[in-house]
């Protein structure tokens, strides 16, 4: 009897150790990961699925939507900055008060420009439809992209991504 019990504790201490050799090696590859860099990206991805840009981010680099108003023919900036996988609005400005602008809102005047700044709004995913009118750029930093033109002047979305940083 005692031989048996300690048969099945050879064996079961077979097996504690195989589990661990498998296991082991797995957290330590999952905690190398999380211990790679990783940094935020935007990615804006076209309505087809395909990626159109894709640009890292730093804590406080600007985002911006840039568009002319469709009715009023007058420049639009929508500003975000990344949150936690997310776009954060920071503020809107614009030249003049038309269909779709914050008409009601409190707003200040900068440099001849109204700027409404809401309470902070996250979005996971920032949808967005270009059109030749409104000829939408996204702004990032010092970077300019033609959006509308990059998905022949339809939908894109914005999102922001936890990317693995690659050295120079």
């Amino acid at each position: 009897m005692i031989s048996r019990s300690r048969g099945r504790l050879v064996r079961g201490g077979i097996l504690v150790a195989a589990a661990l050799a498998i296991l082991v090696p797995i957290a330590f590859a999952v905690g190398a990961a999380d211990a790679v860099a990783s940094e935020p990206t935007l990615v804006v991805t076209g309505s087809d699925g395909t990626e159109l840009v894709a640009v890292p981010l730093d804590d406080d680099t600007e985002v911006v939507i840039e568009y002319t108003h469709s009715v009023e023919k007058t420049l639009v900036r929508d500003v975000y900055v990344a949150g936690d996988e997310t776009l954060v609005m920071t503020r809107m400005e614009f030249s003049s008060f038309g269909a779709g602008l914050p008409s009601q809102a409190e707003v200040t005047e900068r440099d001849g420009r109204y700027v409404y700044e809401p309470p902070p709004e996250e979005y996971a995913t920032l949808h967005l439809k270009t059109g030749a009118v409104a000829d939408h750029d996204l702004i990032v930093g010092d970077e300019r992209y033609d959006v509308a033109a990059l998905s022949g002047y339809g939908a894109v979305e914005l999102t922001v991504e936890r990317r693995i940083s690659t050295p120079l």
